[in-house]
């Protein structure tokens, strides 16, 4: 080991950077995870306060809420999961068969841009954007003599409004993955596909699909450990009154009651935030093990 380590010492350099970083912000807060267990009391530090054992789980469990925050929760996850992919795919596969590199680093600058706009700023967009009074899409509906609507208001909207702006952020970056697999695919296939007489759409379709498919395979299992969190910022930012039926989740509901309550709550919150991360350890298990037993693929 003492040899490896003086042979390789340059990558175990660059290795505990990061090493230190998930010990210090990813393991060591752990250890706080037992206020969740607690009446935690800021006075009294965490081993003054009074163990409850599973009180706060049970009165998240038993609340009126529950329900109503873990339906949209998921429901914003799952169609993020099922739309989230196909666009990048596309994109990569478009990307991989242009053969102008002009105008294929022109689309990739164009479709990667909106990623690096920032949450608040994206979130200023969709309201300009869609505004029932001045917003080009009611403006475009009411030249055409269609009525116009209220997007940012409308409960039933929201889901789709959320997802497909945030689709149209992230796609350009999230195919960059894709992109990088379909290079690595071997040209000898497509060589002898193209001496078959195949047309570009059965080349994508029995060549390009199936070497990305690992790809997909493990993107797809990562993402469904994040099914019981759909993220803070952009929701939060989005809410109204008028669309808060559908808009709050488990993850704008812990801040609410954690921190904007006058009266701060430090255990209910952690407990639930706990319960999102075992939840979604155990999709992870099951669906990697799901896949390991249909494809042969899997995280480990």
């Amino acid at each position: 080991m003492r040899k490896q380590i003086s042979n390789n010492w340059d990558l175990y350099a660059m290795l505990l950077l990061p090493t230190i970083y998930i010990i210090v912000f990813k393991y060591i807060p752990m250890y706080g995870l037992q206020i969740a267990f607690k009446d935690y009391n800021i006075f009294k530090g965490m081993f003054g306060s009074p163990w409850v054992g599973f009180k706060h789980f049970n009165q998240f469990f038993q609340s009126t809420e529950f329900e109503r925050l873990v339906g949209n929760t998921l429901i914003l996850s799952v169609y993020s999961i099922i739309v989230g992919p196909i666009l990048p795919i596309l994109l990569a596969i478009i990307l991989n068969y242009l053969i102008n590199n002009k105008l294929k680093k022109t689309l990739q600058m164009v479709t990667y841009a909106p990623y690096f706009i920032s949450t608040v700023v994206m979130v200023s967009i969709i309201n300009q954007f869609f505004a029932i009074d001045f917003g080009p899409v009611n403006v475009m509906l009411k030249m055409m003599g269609l009525e116009q609507i209220d997007f940012l208001s409308n409960a039933n909207i929201f889901p789709h409004l959320y997802v497909w702006t945030g689709l149209w952020q992230y796609t350009g970056f999230n195919s960059i993955i894709y992109l990088a697999s379909l290079t690595g695919v071997d040209t000898t296939l497509h060589e002898a596909a193209i001496v078959d007489g195949a047309s570009k759409l059965k080349r994508m379709w029995h060549i390009d699909l199936p070497s990305i498919k690992p790809t997909i395979i493990i993107l797809l299992i990562m993402s469904v450990g994040s099914i019981m969190s759909t993220g803070f910022e952009k929701i939060y930012l989005m809410q109204n009154n008028l669309n808060l039926r559908t808009s709050e989740v488990i993850d704008t509901y812990v801040y609410k009651i954690g921190l904007a309550s006058p009266m701060a709550n430090y255990s209910f919150p952690t407990a639930i935030g706990l319960f999102q991360s075992i939840i979604g350890l155990f999709l992870i298990i099951i669906v990697n093990k799901i896949s390991q037993k249909v494809s042969d693929i899997s995280l480990w």
